[in-house]
């Protein structure tokens, strides 16, 4: 077998967003990485990084949804340091340990900055738990964490990283089950929150001569109104330390509904009594009865002191609520010392449930964040003078429309927020897996938002670049949105080097079905399909058009001359529509004759014809959620009936002028392809449709010189259309009109799922397309001409593979004047670049794999060459790849030395 040719691949572009489950998100105060579940993966990110990269990494092996991520600092038991881990759990139930590597750089362009990004590596897998992982909860300085899930219980894990000398210094790292707690009454758990109690006094433990684990309280929160405080007693010794269990010692009621986050204050809450007693500290409990609890964990003989919210006889001051709060004490002991929690405050103020809450990591001035389903991220601090705790910021969208749609301008709630290590930074994450940050700004003492983090929440079905140039991509999903990402090209740093970052520019298309096919009708329209029985296409507004062009240079030629300049989607209306001169009339209405400066008054005159949208978008950024989710929308141009079933396959032709679709279908009548005339104004289907198959089509792909038609499908068949007639005017029925050229009934011995046609070297020579299927094999297919001149296609060579392929695509362009390469995308995510030569077809070299590591986790749905053109081919050489997949992802690899490679 001859040898892999090397290739260099670097990631560009991770495109993903967050599961919306309150514990699926930390932010590591160490290394200043916030980790999320992104679908069955975890997500690595920077929100602080200058140069604003995104997601550098994402980390695989969990086979379902991860719903816990917790970064963890664990002491080596010698005393030697300490090593840092991430700690996932997924509905796979398992819990997968991560332990942190030395940082490296991040597949970032040599034109970018040198930045150094830690990585994770897998040590262990975790089973125990029958049911889904839903929370994760560690303690500063313990080698004990615990997990709650949907199965009942919370279970006690010891992890441990022990050096070992075997030659040179090294560690392994063990882990095992300490404790299994049936929680009673059975309820779920949602919210875990633990920490270490101060215990017995280091003077004592010196006089004793030996080194104690520290006690343990640990809060269980969940499907009940009550809260489970549990404690770990001290232990002195392997065998004490070894024995020791959570024990039951308090239920905190008040609560009206299920619990939904907990947190301990991490510092002990300063107090006026001496500084050689034990200090007090917080736990605040956030429920779906949309009130926060804050608790006072007291250390002494004496109850906590009183709270400071209530009055003498138990009632809220400063709030209208007229329940009276039992301000009972629990008392237990742990570590030889007393404690006693006690109800210490109501902050009320959310209009909806309660997801997380988390306190900062000042010590002298706590301060508590918590996201809601309002819509709303909110800071409570405590008066200095009086006590009373009050929101001293509010950040997200006070918005009237409840209920309403993203598209129509609400969010959707927050379901998580975190602090940055600082705590001069927040993140949200909302409804449509984007998060949002804001930064705060000590000279206006407020908090600003910046840009965030975008992406896709479930399989990507469908990816189309730019045919011009690559100047954008679009991606569609099964989460009803088509999205738009580009390269933002910027200087960070004012010394005019050149940098740049992905991200998303515009959101086409919010829809009510799962989209499943795009494709694209030159730079300034698109069509997609869903799960519906019609096809819907869209042209991109002036906006959108300006927004690209003055962050990215990607102008796309001459625009066309009735270009709208927004959209948006009517009241009681599902279809996106172009704005209206009215919308921009009324906008000016509304703001009346309040210009009283020269200068205000030229800026309104400037903005005097442009929509409310519009000038939303007139940003020196790529948008931030907020306007993508009201302000891009593509208008709704043209919809194109005659299907019967929900949209399976679709394609255009290069020159724009065509467009080929397919539906579902179980029977001759449905397995049709219909054909549609984009360039005629009448946007009439071309009839009649062409049939050849018997079940669902599932991909179709026109030629580099749109005379051959490709079709394949579920019934094992690939079928190629020849056009007849390119002339014609408009109606006259003539134009785009194909005939079959040829079929193969049993192409592949399983359902095909995938085709491409190979670049053309010149018009005298033979066509060649490549087939992928079920049966795991890629068929290169060569055109021959029989004695009879008849044509037909022969399977020339075929490329055996270990998991079936669902994804291949030709590079558009034949490299060396004797290559072509093509993309291989697998069912289990797995990509390899394969070379052939263009005489004969045979495989040159072996098959070059993209890292397994930098590869989706779930099946390739789909993938795309970016063309070749002004930008297809970047100053530093190379293509780029964009990649789409099951598990949500939208990925983009620039793929290296192609043109190096050799016989």
């Amino acid at each position: 077998m001859a040898p892999p040719f090397t290739l260099t691949a670097r990631t560009e572009y991770i495109s993903v967003g967050g599961n919306r489950h309150p514990a699926a998100a930390d932010w590591d105060e160490h290394s200043g990485i916030l980790a999320f579940g992104a679908d069955n993966n975890v997500a690595l990110w920077d929100p602080t990084d200058k140069h604003k990269m995104g997601v550098y990494a994402l980390l695989t092996g969990h086979t379902d949804e991860v719903k816990a991520v917790k970064f963890y600092t664990l002491p080596f038991s010698d005393g030697g340091g300490s090593r840092h881990f991430l700690l996932t759990g997924s509905a796979d139930r398992t819990i997968r340990v991560w332990r942190q590597q030395d940082s490296k750089p991040n597949s970032t362009p040599p034109v970018n900055a040198f930045i150094a990004r830690p990585t994770f590596r897998h040590v262990a897998t975790l089973h125990g738990h029958e049911s889904s992982i839903n929370c994760i909860a560690v303690a500063r300085g313990s080698e004990l964490f615990v997990s709650g899930a949907a199965d009942g219980t919370v279970r006690a894990w010891r992890l441990r990283d022990v050096k070992v000398e075997n030659g040179a210094a090294t560690t392994t790292t063990d882990c095992k089950l300490v404790q299994t707690i049936t929680l009673n009454p059975k309820f779920f758990a949602l919210a875990l929150a633990m920490r270490t109690l101060c215990g017995t006094k280091k003077e004592e433990q010196k006089e004793k001569g030996v080194e104690s684990a520290p006690p343990l309280v640990l809060a269980v929160g969940g499907t009940r109104t009550t809260i489970q405080i549990y404690v770990m007693q001290q232990g002195e010794g392997n065998a004490e330390e070894e024995a020791r269990q959570f024990e039951l010692k308090a239920s905190l009621t008040g609560h009206e509904a299920w619990v939904r986050s907990l947190a301990f204050t991490d510092m002990n809450v300063e107090q006026s009594q001496s500084q050689t007693r034990l200090q007090d500290f917080f736990l605040a409990s956030a429920s779906q009865d949309k009130y926060i609890r804050l608790w006072r964990v007291h250390a002494g003989d004496d109850v906590g002191p009183v709270r400071k919210n209530v009055d003498e006889d138990g009632v809220i001051l400063g709030g209208n609520l007229e329940q009276t709060l039992s301000n009972k004490a629990h008392e237990f002991k742990a570590g030889g010392s007393k404690y006693s929690v006690t109800f210490e405050a109501l902050l009320f103020g959310h209009e909806d449930w309660i997801y997380t809450v988390a306190w900062n990591s000042d010590l002298k001035n706590p301060k508590l964040l918590s996201a809601s389903a309002d819509n709303s991220l909110v800071i409570w601090e405590s008066d200095p003078v009086s006590g009373v705790w009050y929101s001293a910021s509010r950040m997200g969208e006070i918005s009237a429309q409840k209920g309403s749609t993203t598209a129509t301008g609400s969010i959707g709630g927050f379901w998580i927020g975190l602090w940055s290590p600082h705590g001069d930074t927040v993140v949200s994450l909302g409804r449509t897996g984007a998060w949002r940050l804001w930064k705060y700004e000590e000279e206006t003492d407020l908090w600003v938002q910046d840009i965030g983090l975008t992406g896709h929440v479930r399989a990507v079905n469908g990816i189309e670049w730019e045919p011009t140039s690559g100047g954008y991509l679009l991606s569609t999903s099964s989460d009803q949105t088509t999205r738009l990402h580009a390269r933002w090209e910027h200087d960070d740093d004012g010394d005019n080097a050149s940098r740049y970052s992905w991200h998303e520019f515009s959101r086409p298309q919010i829809h009510g079905y799962d989209l499943n096919c795009i494709a694209s009708l030159g730079p300034w329209r698109f069509v997609s399909g869903a799960d519906e029985k019609l096809l819907r296409v869209f042209n991109q507004t002036k906006a959108i058009a300006n927004l690209l062009e003055k962050l990215t240079g990607f102008t796309g030629g001459a625009k066309p001359a009735d270009m709208p300049e927004a959209a948006n989607i009517p009241v009681l209306g599902l279809s996106n529509k172009a704005a209206e001169d009215d919308d921009v009339e009324l906008a000016n209405e509304e703001e009346g004759d309040t210009q009283s400066t020269p200068a205000a008054a030229a800026a309104a005159a400037a903005n005097a014809t442009l929509t409310p949208q519009a000038s939303a978008l007139q940003l020196p950024h790529p948008p931030l959620e907020d306007h993508l989710s009201k302000y891009t929308l593509w208008p709704e141009h043209e919809k194109l009936y005659g299907h019967g079933y929900e949209i399976s396959a679709l394609a255009t032709s290069h020159d724009a002028t065509l467009i080929a679709t397919a539906c579902k279908a179980s029977s001759l009548d449905h397995a049709v392809i219909r054909l549609y005339d984009a360039a005629a104004t009448t946007w009439h289907e071309i009839r009649p449709p062409l049939t050849a198959h018997s079940l669902t089509i599932t991909c179709l792909r026109f030629s580099a010189d749109d005379e051959f038609l490709l079709s394949v499908g579920r019934d094992r068949q690939w079928a190629v259309w020849r056009r007849d007639d390119k002339g014609g005017g408009d109606g006259d029925g003539k134009r785009g009109v194909f005939n079959l050229l040829c079929a193969n009934p049993r192409g592949h011995s399983r359902m095909i799922l995938s085709a491409s046609w190979a670049p053309i070297l010149d018009s005298c020579k033979p066509m060649v397309f490549a087939t992928a299927g079920r049966d795991k094999t890629v068929k290169l297919w060569l055109q021959e001409q029989d004695q009879d001149r008849e044509q037909s296609f022969t399977c020339k060579t075929t490329v055996s593979f270990s998991h079936p392929v669902t994804a291949i695509e030709f590079l558009p362009v034949v490299v060396g004047g004797d290559r072509v390469y093509v993309a291989v995308g697998l069912d289990t995510g797995r990509i390899s670049i394969h070379a052939f030569g263009s005489e004969g077809l045979g495989e040159i070299g072996g098959a070059m794999a993209l890292p397994e590591l930098e590869c989706p986790s779930k099946a390739v749905t789909q993938l795309s060459w970016r063309p070749v053109g002004e930008k297809g081919e970047q100053v530093d050489g190379g293509y780029e790849l964009a990649v789409a997949s099951e598990d949500s992802s939208v990925r983009v690899f620039r793929i290296a030395n192609l043109g190096s490679q050799s016989r």
